[in-house]
């Protein structure tokens, strides 16, 4: 039996390293709040997000 070796090759999906970063960093702000749960302004600012602005790749509102 013949095994691939999987060393020296090193594959990273940049979304995916991306979105558990932000996972991350809205868990260090729900453990540093009081009470059940972050507000949707606080997230936003986590998430460092500004209302009206719109990433050139998403699609429009509907």
């Amino acid at each position: 039996m013949c095994v691939a070796s999987l060393r020296g090759v090193t594959v990273q999906d940049h979304v995916a390293l991306v979105e558990i970063e932000l996972c991350g960093e809205l868990m260090i702000a729900a453990s540093a709040t009081e009470g059940d749960r972050l507000s949707p302004d606080l997230i936003d600012e986590v998430l460092n997000v500004v209302r009206g602005e719109r990433h050139p790749g998403c699609p429009a509102p509907d």
